[in-house]
Protein backbone atom coordinates (compact mmCIF):
# COMPACT_ATOMS: atom_id res chain seq x y z
CA UNK A 1 0.00 0.00 0.00
CA UNK A 2 1.58 3.47 -0.85
CA UNK A 3 0.92 5.85 1.75
CA UNK A 4 0.02 9.17 0.36
CA UNK A 5 0.09 13.00 1.76
CA UNK A 6 -2.32 15.04 -0.12
CA UNK A 7 -1.99 18.93 0.07
CA UNK A 8 -4.83 21.45 -1.38
CA UNK A 9 -4.11 25.19 -0.76
CA UNK A 10 -4.94 26.62 -3.96
CA UNK A 11 -8.61 27.90 -3.30
CA UNK A 12 -10.32 30.23 -0.74
CA UNK A 13 -10.12 26.93 2.03
CA UNK A 14 -7.77 23.99 1.74
CA UNK A 15 -7.15 20.56 2.98
CA UNK A 16 -5.32 17.81 3.87
CA UNK A 17 -6.08 13.56 3.36
CA UNK A 18 -3.90 10.60 3.97
CA UNK A 19 -4.57 7.78 1.53
CA UNK A 20 -3.43 4.48 1.15
CA UNK A 21 -3.11 4.20 -2.17
CA UNK A 22 -6.46 5.41 -3.27
CA UNK A 23 -8.71 4.66 -0.12
CA UNK A 24 -8.98 8.04 2.31
CA UNK A 25 -8.28 7.09 5.56
CA UNK A 26 -8.35 11.12 7.04
CA UNK A 27 -8.86 14.17 5.79
CA UNK A 28 -9.35 17.64 7.24
CA UNK A 29 -10.48 20.99 5.86
CA UNK A 30 -8.61 24.24 6.49
CA UNK A 31 -10.19 27.64 6.97
CA UNK A 32 -8.37 31.03 4.86
CA UNK A 33 -6.15 31.69 7.96
CA UNK A 34 -4.79 27.74 7.91
CA UNK A 35 -3.75 28.01 4.66
CA UNK A 36 -0.19 29.86 5.90
CA UNK A 37 2.95 27.48 6.23
CA UNK A 38 2.88 28.33 10.17
CA UNK A 39 -0.74 26.93 10.25
CA UNK A 40 -0.47 23.70 7.88
CA UNK A 41 2.48 22.53 9.09
CA UNK A 42 0.49 21.46 12.59
CA UNK A 43 -2.35 20.67 10.84
CA UNK A 44 -0.41 17.68 8.83
CA UNK A 45 1.28 16.29 11.91
CA UNK A 46 -2.00 16.24 13.49
CA UNK A 47 -3.09 13.79 10.61
CA UNK A 48 -0.48 11.42 10.36
CA UNK A 49 -0.73 11.03 14.26
CA UNK A 50 -4.26 10.37 13.50
CA UNK A 51 -4.08 7.63 11.61
CA UNK A 52 -0.72 6.05 13.61
CA UNK A 53 1.99 7.02 11.24
CA UNK A 54 5.43 8.55 11.36
CA UNK A 55 6.59 11.49 8.89
CA UNK A 56 8.67 8.94 7.81
CA UNK A 57 6.01 6.32 6.58
CA UNK A 58 4.55 8.71 4.24
CA UNK A 59 5.94 7.86 0.89
CA UNK A 60 4.15 9.80 -1.73
CA UNK A 61 3.39 13.80 -1.32
CA UNK A 62 0.80 15.09 -3.50
CA UNK A 63 0.04 18.75 -4.46
CA UNK A 64 -2.49 20.88 -6.17
CA UNK A 65 -0.08 22.92 -7.95
CA UNK A 66 -3.05 25.90 -9.83
CA UNK A 67 -4.30 27.27 -10.90
CA UNK A 68 -5.23 29.20 -8.14
CA UNK A 69 -4.45 31.46 -5.42
CA UNK A 70 -1.06 32.55 -5.91
CA UNK A 71 -0.43 32.73 -1.89
CA UNK A 72 -2.07 29.45 -1.50
CA UNK A 73 -0.17 27.66 -4.21
CA UNK A 74 3.36 28.97 -3.30
CA UNK A 75 1.96 27.77 0.76
CA UNK A 76 0.93 24.03 -0.64
CA UNK A 77 4.04 23.82 -2.94
CA UNK A 78 6.67 25.06 -0.68
CA UNK A 79 5.55 22.68 2.16
CA UNK A 80 4.91 19.36 -0.29
CA UNK A 81 8.70 20.02 -1.22
CA UNK A 82 10.00 20.64 1.91
CA UNK A 83 7.96 17.75 4.08
CA UNK A 84 8.67 15.22 0.81
CA UNK A 85 12.67 15.94 1.01
CA UNK A 86 12.48 15.77 4.58
CA UNK A 87 11.20 12.06 4.92
CA UNK A 88 12.50 11.34 1.42
CA UNK A 89 9.31 10.95 -0.52
CA UNK A 90 8.50 10.89 -3.99
CA UNK A 91 6.38 14.00 -5.12
CA UNK A 92 3.48 14.49 -7.71
CA UNK A 93 1.66 17.62 -8.85
CA UNK A 94 -1.81 17.37 -10.11
CA UNK A 95 -3.67 20.48 -11.70
CA UNK A 96 -6.35 21.39 -9.55
CA UNK A 97 -9.23 21.97 -12.36
CA UNK A 98 -8.30 18.21 -13.00
CA UNK A 99 -8.92 17.79 -9.01
CA UNK A 100 -12.30 19.39 -9.47
CA UNK A 101 -13.21 17.94 -13.05
CA UNK A 102 -13.06 14.72 -11.20
CA UNK A 103 -15.24 15.39 -8.14
CA UNK A 104 -17.62 16.50 -10.63
CA UNK A 105 -17.18 13.05 -12.63
CA UNK A 106 -19.35 11.32 -9.34
CA UNK A 107 -22.23 13.33 -10.51
CA UNK A 108 -23.08 11.02 -13.11
CA UNK A 109 -23.96 12.74 -15.92
CA UNK A 110 -22.38 14.84 -19.36
CA UNK A 111 -19.41 13.46 -21.12
CA UNK A 112 -18.07 16.85 -21.44
CA UNK A 113 -16.94 18.69 -17.94
CA UNK A 114 -15.49 22.28 -18.29
CA UNK A 115 -14.21 23.20 -14.73
CA UNK A 116 -13.80 27.20 -14.64
CA UNK A 117 -12.04 29.24 -11.30
CA UNK A 118 -12.35 32.94 -11.22
CA UNK A 119 -9.08 34.39 -11.59
CA UNK A 120 -11.03 38.02 -10.51
CA UNK A 121 -11.31 40.91 -13.24
CA UNK A 122 -13.43 39.17 -15.05
CA UNK A 123 -11.04 36.49 -15.99
CA UNK A 124 -11.39 32.33 -15.49
CA UNK A 125 -8.95 29.57 -15.04
CA UNK A 126 -10.36 26.79 -17.51
CA UNK A 127 -10.17 23.57 -19.11
CA UNK A 128 -12.52 21.14 -20.58
CA UNK A 129 -12.44 17.60 -19.94
CA UNK A 130 -13.83 14.13 -21.50
CA UNK A 131 -14.74 11.34 -19.04
CA UNK A 132 -13.53 8.38 -19.45
CA UNK A 133 -13.66 6.02 -16.77
CA UNK A 134 -14.21 6.50 -12.73
CA UNK A 135 -11.68 9.33 -12.33
CA UNK A 136 -10.42 8.95 -15.88
CA UNK A 137 -10.31 12.29 -17.60
CA UNK A 138 -8.98 13.17 -21.16
CA UNK A 139 -8.43 16.45 -21.69
CA UNK A 140 -10.32 18.58 -24.32
CA UNK A 141 -9.39 21.97 -24.20
CA UNK A 142 -6.11 23.21 -22.34
CA UNK A 143 -5.72 24.46 -19.24
CA UNK A 144 -5.99 28.63 -19.71
CA UNK A 145 -7.37 31.99 -18.54
CA UNK A 146 -10.43 33.27 -20.39
CA UNK A 147 -12.94 36.25 -20.26
CA UNK A 148 -15.52 35.02 -18.37
CA UNK A 149 -18.38 36.00 -21.20
CA UNK A 150 -16.44 33.93 -23.58
CA UNK A 151 -16.00 31.21 -21.24
CA UNK A 152 -19.57 31.20 -20.89
CA UNK A 153 -20.37 31.48 -24.46
CA UNK A 154 -18.42 28.41 -25.50
CA UNK A 155 -20.27 25.85 -23.07
CA UNK A 156 -21.64 23.61 -25.54
CA UNK A 157 -25.81 22.39 -24.89
CA UNK A 158 -25.10 19.22 -22.63
CA UNK A 159 -21.65 19.89 -21.03
CA UNK A 160 -21.32 19.68 -17.33
CA UNK A 161 -20.07 22.61 -15.62
CA UNK A 162 -18.41 23.20 -12.05
CA UNK A 163 -15.76 25.04 -10.17
CA UNK A 164 -15.37 28.00 -7.39
CA UNK A 165 -16.12 30.13 -10.43
CA UNK A 166 -20.03 28.89 -10.64
CA UNK A 167 -20.20 31.25 -7.28
CA UNK A 168 -20.45 34.22 -9.16
CA UNK A 169 -21.71 32.80 -12.65
CA UNK A 170 -24.27 30.11 -11.89
CA UNK A 171 -26.86 32.90 -12.85
CA UNK A 172 -25.42 33.63 -16.34
CA UNK A 173 -24.85 30.07 -17.32
CA UNK A 174 -26.92 29.26 -20.64
CA UNK A 175 -30.20 26.97 -19.74
CA UNK A 176 -29.35 23.83 -22.01
CA UNK A 177 -25.75 23.30 -19.38
CA UNK A 178 -25.89 21.23 -16.97
CA UNK A 179 -24.39 21.88 -13.32
CA UNK A 180 -22.52 19.81 -10.77
CA UNK A 181 -23.52 20.02 -7.30
CA UNK A 182 -22.70 23.04 -5.32
CA UNK A 183 -20.11 20.86 -2.75
CA UNK A 184 -18.53 19.64 -6.02
CA UNK A 185 -17.07 22.54 -7.20
CA UNK A 186 -14.34 23.13 -4.38
CA UNK A 187 -11.47 20.84 -4.86
CA UNK A 188 -10.80 18.85 -1.97
CA UNK A 189 -7.48 16.95 -0.86
CA UNK A 190 -8.87 13.59 -0.83
CA UNK A 191 -8.97 13.99 -4.69
CA UNK A 192 -5.60 15.07 -4.72
CA UNK A 193 -4.35 12.30 -3.38
CA UNK A 194 -6.97 9.66 -5.55
CA UNK A 195 -5.47 11.09 -8.47
CA UNK A 196 -2.28 11.19 -7.67
CA UNK A 197 -2.02 7.35 -6.76
CA UNK A 198 -3.41 6.94 -10.43
CA UNK A 199 -1.23 8.96 -11.75
CA UNK A 200 1.73 6.63 -9.57
CA UNK A 201 0.26 3.84 -10.63
CA UNK A 202 0.31 4.63 -14.32
CA UNK A 203 4.20 5.23 -13.60
CA UNK A 204 3.85 9.08 -13.83
CA UNK A 205 6.88 11.36 -11.33
CA UNK A 206 7.36 14.37 -10.77
CA UNK A 207 11.25 15.96 -10.13
CA UNK A 208 11.29 17.53 -6.36
CA UNK A 209 13.39 20.39 -7.36
CA UNK A 210 11.24 21.15 -10.38
CA UNK A 211 8.14 21.71 -9.16
CA UNK A 212 5.99 24.52 -9.40
CA UNK A 213 3.20 25.94 -8.68
CA UNK A 214 1.56 26.78 -12.11
CA UNK A 215 0.73 30.45 -12.39
CA UNK A 216 -0.99 31.27 -15.62
CA UNK A 217 -0.22 34.63 -14.97
CA UNK A 218 1.73 37.45 -13.10
CA UNK A 219 0.38 38.69 -9.58
CA UNK A 220 -1.29 42.03 -9.45
CA UNK A 221 1.95 42.88 -7.53
CA UNK A 222 4.32 41.74 -10.51
CA UNK A 223 2.22 43.56 -13.01
CA UNK A 224 2.04 46.53 -11.08
CA UNK A 225 6.31 46.00 -10.31
CA UNK A 226 6.69 45.74 -14.16
CA UNK A 227 4.54 48.54 -14.71
CA UNK A 228 6.70 50.79 -12.75
CA UNK A 229 9.73 48.88 -13.62
CA UNK A 230 10.37 47.82 -10.98
CA UNK A 231 11.38 43.96 -9.14
CA UNK A 232 9.05 41.70 -7.19
CA UNK A 233 11.72 39.99 -4.66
Amino acid sequence: MLHILALETSGTSGGVAVLDDGNVLAEVRLDPAQRSAKLLAPAIKRLIEQVAWRPADVELVAVAVGPGSFTGLRVGVTTAKTFAYAVGAEVLAVNTLEVIAAQATTAGHGELIAAAIDAQRGDVYTATFRRRAPLGLEIVVPVSIRRADEWIAGLSAGTLATGPALEKLLPRLPADVAVAAGELWFPQANMVGRLAAAKHAAGQRDDLWRLAPLYLRASAAEEKAARQGERVI
